[in-house]
């Protein structure tokens, strides 16, 4: 009977802890939901005031490199190019220092929950911060320094296929050592993503407008090679005014359009039941990676003289953020399943020397038991943090024109060929041996 009234007490307490966890989930999404009304409407000044407004709530000490990433992506879109390159170098920053950490506490703190540890990045985040800090760097007027930013970017993807490899192998050899049984194997699921058409077709504009001809073939020829080498990722064609973009008539202008639209994929939990000896079922709750649906479906660039043409899409952002995860959700895998375990396994010994007690030791080791199983109950949640305001699609295209003033439309249409949003650019100059690149963005 001492047992059971105990056990009761600690119920209430359970599902005050679950109502305060749920709540601070809600509160989360309530202030992120108004962030993106902004983001949505193209105010993207609003919505950085809205970010600072409730940083406190939306960004714990935890979450800096997520601080980062958020608000240096709204600074891009907003045109503070300067302010935006500083918080994504800081984000970068961070998360080769939380790599670097990571080498020892991922396979030496299994125990740990995702969730109370610092945000590390994800690995797309951390790929696709040089291609906007190198358009930061471009519209600054500092050609050299973006081409830094692409440069980086190909060594990162290239690092990408055996980043996860130490870790893997040193948590199964940890957990070994720890005398667990059924150890999980390693699924073989490496990175099937080492080289980016956005990244190759930045570059090639890049070197183009500094007159290294052989540099921007290079990149040219790569960026077919990106295509042919990931066809889960690049399941549409290149698009057809790559063909133009080293072959620039004497005398004539090149009008480069980079247009993004849709925002980045954000994490769900799927929760597993897994059998163990015992036999016990274990819960283990992993984060998944989903996507927001955009409305853009095509994009057009439309001059003032009515003359148009259709950009097409280079790089589906949001399928490389899936892509690269797989590699990174293996080790959340290892780390559940041996964390759940080792809870499992203790619980099943306080019960064990309950059974073997009587009295007031009985009701301890019983309560003890009950509270170890409530607590890997709840606190075996899924770490759904991920930065919100990457673009989940880039649409290129490219016209030579004579030199002169210029006045267009990027036209944005949904799927039904409805006009949903129009960005309108007016007398802009285009220079003969120049590069004249043009950014826009939908993210709805």
């Amino acid at each position: 009977m001492a047992a059971e009234r105990i056990n009761l007490k600690i119920i209430p307490l359970c599902i005050l802890c679950l109502f305060f966890l749920n709540f601070l989930s809600c509160a989360n999404t309530r202030y992120f939901a108004r962030l993106d009304d902004e983001v949505g409407r193209n105010n993207f000044s609003g919505a950085i005031e809205q970010l600072e407004k409730n940083k406190s709530s939306l960004y714990s000490n935890r979450n800096n490199i997520l601080y980062y990433l958020d608000k240096g992506m709204l600074s891009h879109f907003a045109e503070l190019h300067t302010d935006s390159s500083k918080l994504l170098e800081n984000a970068e920053t961070a998360i080769e220092a939380a790599y670097t950490k990571s080498i020892t506490q991922e396979i030496g703190s299994y125990l740990v929950n995702d969730n109370i540890r610092d945000y590390p990045g994800e690995d797309y985040e951390d790929v696709y911060i040089n291609v906007f800090n190198s358009l930061n760097y471009y519209h600054r007027g500092m050609i050299e320094s973006a081409m830094v930013e692409i440069r980086k970017m190909n060594e990162k993807l290239e690092f990408l296929s055996t980043k996860y490899d130490l870790i893997v192998s040193g948590l199964q050899k940890k957990a070994i050592e720890d005398k667990l049984e059924n150890i999980p194997s390693n699924p073989d699921a490496p990175v099937n993503f080492s080289d980016s058409a956005l990244a190759r077709y930045m570059g090639m504009l890049f070197y183009r407008s500094s007159g290294l001809e052989d540099s921007a073939r290079i990149d040219s020829e790569m960026l077919k090679v990106a295509f042919t080498n990931a066809p889960q990722i690049y399941t549409f064609p290149p698009p057809s005014s790559l063909a133009g973009e080293l072959d620039i008539p004497r005398g004539m202008a090149r009008l480069n359009i980079i247009a993004f639209s849709g925002l980045s994929p954000i994490k769900e939990s799927n929760v597993m039941r897994i059998l163990i000896p015992g036999p016990r079922w274990i819960k283990i709750s992993l984060p998944v990676m989903v996507s927001r649906p955009s409305e853009v479906s095509r994009i057009e660039l439309v001059f003032d003289n009515s003359e148009r043409f259709s950009l097409e899409l280079l790089e589906d952002i949001e399928k490389v953020a899936i892509e690269t995860f797989r590699t990174r959700q293996n080790v959340i895998y290892l780390k559940s399943v041996i964390r759940a375990m080792i809870k499992a396994i203790g619980s099943s010994v306080l019960g064990i020397a309950a059974g073997e007690n009587e009295g007031n030791t009985r009701a301890i080791l019983q309560l003890l038991s009950l509270f170890t199983q409530i607590s890997a109950e709840v606190t075996e949640e899924a770490d759904l943090r991920i930065s919100r305001y990457f673009p989940a699609r880039a649409y290129v295209g490219g016209i030579n024109l004579d030199p002169g003033t210029y006045s267009f439309d990027v036209v944005y249409y949904n799927r039904s060929g409805k006009q949903i949003a129009v960005e309108q650019y007016r007398d802009i100059l285009i220079r003969e041996n120049a590069l004249n690149l043009i950014q826009s963005f939908h993210l709805k």
